[in-house]
């Protein structure tokens, strides 16, 4: 119907026939059924060569498409911008929560323009050992790095260390920290902020760590509120640290709501590369590595592989260098009475 040509000869076609049919129409059906996702048995080397190359992304189950936060959605543009710069289009294979083997098995293409999988978020190993057996050509864009396959990701410890040294170079000693356990990345980069004090000869307090469900800027808010009774203690922090840029965003407008002053009464930090315009009326200081580059690295390093056929023992870890980008949210460690009074009490 799209085509304009009947039932029958497209059936012919997608079943092996050449013979008898014009090119350009041999041609315009087997283009559709590429674009359309349609794997169909006819289809032979030669076609497959002439088509433009294919590559699927899957995502974990704490990354599915419906629930997708910022910083995945970042991931997937950078996977698609990078497949269309190479001519290639993208196969979108649902999510890893419900998706059996025998329903992946099925999706996986057999033509020789598919050229592999970049599955999206954390994924047991034993999962990824079953989608390598089925697929070995994957690429794992996750914060963990014991991934099977191949692997990229982002320098969390460097992340970490950045912030941390820069607010130390501001006369900041006392640091909390906002973070969201149920964030896939929550535990690495917790783990890095705990590493980074330390190196940086500062103590830890427990008291002015907290844990929000979404992480989110409601969370971030929420987190500040439940530690606004305690800014009259002499161990109260002069800087957070935030999980990532939604929670520090929060965290921010709290404080101004509450009367301090960002940042000359308290600094705020994120451990991410936020979203443009993720708050239009906070440019926050952050560290981190942009998700976009985490999904461009993932489909370099796949097209290389299948250039250079490495074996599929032979699996590479790509971590990026995360950056240090300085906002409007830290600034000098304030002095102890400005630090203990905010504005609307002076």
């Amino acid at each position: 119907r799209d085509l304009g040509i009947s039932q029958g000869l497209v059936s012919l076609v997608l079943n092996g026939r050449r013979h008898g049919i014009k090119a350009s129409t041999y041609e315009r059906i087997w283009q559709y059924t590429h674009s359309s996702g349609y794997r169909a048995k006819g289809m032979d080397p030669s076609a497959a060569a002439s088509l433009p190359l294919q590559i699927g992304t899957l995502f974990s189950a704490s990354a599915c498409l419906s629930g997708l936060n910022a910083h995945g959605s970042r991931i997937l543009e950078g996977i698609h911008a990078s497949i269309s710069l190479a001519g290639g289009s993208p196969l979108f294979m649902g999510a890893a929560d419900n998706s059996s083997e025998q329903r992946l098995s099925s999706m996986m293409p057999k033509a020789n323009f598919f050229q592999g999988l970049i599955i999206v978020g954390e994924s047991p190993h034993s999962f990824l050992e079953k989608l390598s057996a089925l697929e070995p050509r994957l690429v794992s864009v996750s914060p963990s790095a014991c991934a099977h396959g191949h692997h990229v990701s982002g320098d969390e410890t460097q992340s970490l260390h950045l912030l941390v040294q820069h607010l130390r170079e501001l006369g900041h000693r006392r640091i909390g920290w906002l973070g969201a356990d149920a964030a896939a990345a929550h535990e690495p980069r917790f783990t890095a902020f705990q590493s980074a004090l330390t190196g940086a000869g500062l103590t830890r307090n427990t008291r002015y760590e907290t844990s929000g469900a979404h992480a989110d800027r409601a969370d971030g808010a929420e987190a500040i509120h439940s530690l606004l009774p305690l800014a009259e203690s002499a161990d109260f922090p002069t800087a957070f640290v935030c999980y990532n840029s939604l929670l520090a965003a929060g965290a921010v407008l709290a404080f101004r709501r509450a009367g301090w002053d960002v940042p000359g009464q308290i600094s705020v930090v994120s451990a991410d590369s936020p979203v443009k315009r993720i708050a239009p009326e906070v440019a926050i200081t952050h560290a981190g590595v942009c998700p976009n580059a985490l999904g461009r690295a993932a489909v370099s390093l796949l097209l290389e592989a299948n250039r250079n056929k490495t074996p599929a023992p032979v699996f590479q870890r790509v971590t990026l260098p995360a950056e240090l980008a300085i906002g409007k949210t830290s600034s000098k460690a304030p002095g102890l009475k400005s630090r203990r009074r905010p504005a609307s009490a002076a």
